[in-house]
C-alpha cells in the first residue's frame, strides 16, 4: 500500500555511532518502499555550515538520502532548533526538497500540517528568545562568515549550554502549550497535526471549535526511538528494530 514516512529529532553526531546506524538502515532498508520520507527537523545534533566538509557523516548522511531519492522516494527536509543552518546547497547534495516550518500538505486526502515542533512551546519564553535570535538573518550571515573551527567552537559551547539549561527547567514548561496547540490547528483549518521536538512521542486529539483534530507526535532517537507510517487508512508508530 502506498505510503509516507515521518521521523525527527535523529541528532546524528560522529559520538552516537549507534543512532547513526539506525538510520543507515532505515534508509537502506525500510524508506525505499515508501512514496516520500518527511525528516521535520533536527536531522543532526548541530550543524556549523553546508561548508563544513572536515566530518565524514555529513557526507555520508547526504550519500544515503540521495541514494533513496535516487530510487524514487521523495525526500523532504525540514529545519530543526539543532540544524536550522542547513541550507540549499546541502539540500541538495541529498536531493532532499528544503520545506518550510509550517508546512501544509494533503496526505492521502487528510489535510496535514507539519513542523519541528518548538514554536508550539510558547511557556518557554527564554527559548522562544534564543530562536528568534538564532533564525535572524543577519545573525545568521554573522556566524556563517567566520572560519570553520571558530563556528565549531562557538555551536559546542552552545550546546553544552544548552544541556545546562535544559536540567534546570521543568518538563512541562519544554512541552507544547495546549492554547499554542489550538490557536494553530484554529489557524490552519483543523488539520492533522505532525510534529517533534519535545521528545515525548504521542497520538493525542484535540478538540478544538467543536472540530476534532489528531496530534502525532514523533519520537527522538536517543534510546529507540521510532518512525511515524500513513497512508489511507490513517497514521501508526512503528518502533524501530532492537
Amino acid at each position: 500500500m502506498a505510503h509516507t514516512l515521518f521521523i525527527s529529532d535523529l541528532h546524528l553526531a560522529a559520538e552516537r555511532p549507534r543512532i547513526n546506524e539506525q538510520f543507515f538502515a532505515f534508509v537502506s532498508d525500510v524508506a525505499p518502499a515508501a512514496e516520500s520520507l518527511y525528516i521535520l527537523g533536527d536531522l543532526f545534533e548541530y550543524w556549523i555550515g553546508d561548508d563544513d566538509r572536515d566530518e565524514p557523516l555529513n557526507d555520508t548522511v547526504a550519500q544515503a538520502l540521495a541514494a533513496l531519492a535516487a530510487g524514487g522516494t521523495q525526500v523532504h527536509l525540514m529545519h530543526g532548533n539543532r540544524d536550522v543552518l542547513i541550507g540549499e546547497a546541502y539540500a541538495a547534495r541529498c536531493r532532499a526538497a528544503l520545506i518550510s516550518d509550517p508546512t501544509v500538505i494533503t496526505l492521502y486526502g487528510t489535510r496535514t500540517l507539519l513542523m519541528h515542533g518548538d514554536t508550539l512551546c510558547t511557556d518557554d519564553v527564554e527559548y522562544q528568545t534564543f530562536r528568534r535570535y538564532a533564525r535572524d538573518a543577519d545573525n545568521q550571515r554573522k556566524f556563517l562568515a567566520q572560519p570553520l573551527q571558530a563556528r565549531r567552537n562557538q555551536m559546542l559551547g552552545m550546546r553544552a549550554q544548552s544541556e545546562q539549561v535544559k536540567k534546570e527547567k521543568t518538563t512541562e514548561i519544554m512541552d507544547v502549550a495546549q492554547a499554542a496547540v489550538d490557536a494553530t490547528l484554529r489557524a490552519h483549518g483543523y488539520p492533522r497535526l505532525i510534529h517533534g521536538h519535545t521528545h515525548r512521542p504521542a497520538r493525542h486529539a484535540h478538540d478544538v471549535d467543536a472540530h476534532t483534530c489528531e496530534r502525532w507526535v514523533l519520537a527522538d532517537w536517543y534510546l529507540r526511538g521510532s518512525y511515524l507510517r500513513c497512508d489511507t487508512t490513517g497514521c501508526e508508530s512503528i518502533p524501530l528494530p532492537a
